[in-house]
């Protein structure tokens, strides 16, 4: 699984805990935003729905453990901003289709080793692009297997 599959995973997991939790936190007079409950203010039961999906993973993939852990501690180093990001790329990715996704992984390992300007411009040009134009490029330049094999 590529690190942006693991993240998207790991945040699809914990949506639905999450949710558990903020129907469990007590109601305040118009928040900004959501109020969620401290760690120790959870119940067993949401403490245990939050862990068991990376409890999971941790013990099915020994061999993906480092990887887990320090993608956990870059998550800390983030600021909220960089997170919601990753939270509204995950929610776009979900939204794709097979076929848009392949052209997004095309596109990515495209412009991976860009710098700024030519990226920006290969944006512009794809931007251009009907969609017919972009399936027919995405078959012309795919992204390389991944190792999962799909």
């Amino acid at each position: 699984m590529t690190r942006m599959t693991q993240t998207l995973v790991l945040a699809l997991a914990l949506s639905p805990a999450l949710a558990l939790a903020q129907q469990a936190a007590p109601a305040a007079a118009a928040p900004a935003s959501p109020a969620y409950p401290e760690w120790d203010k959870l119940t067993a039961a949401q403490r245990e729905l939050l862990i068991a999906p990376l409890r999971e993973r941790w013990n099915a993939n020994p061999d993906e453990r480092a990887r887990l852990l320090g993608r956990a501690q870059r998550w800390q180093q983030m600021t909220p901003a960089q997170r919601d990001r990753i939270h509204r790329g995950a929610e776009r990715w979900e939204a794709m289709t097979p076929e848009q996704r392949e052209q997004a992984r095309a596109v990515f390992h495209a412009v991976r080793g860009m710098d700024r300007d030519a990226r920006r411009a290969f944006m512009d040009q794809w931007q251009q692009m009907s969609p017919q134009q972009r399936a027919d490029w995405a078959r012309a330049h795919p992204a390389p297997a991944r190792p999962d094999g799909r």
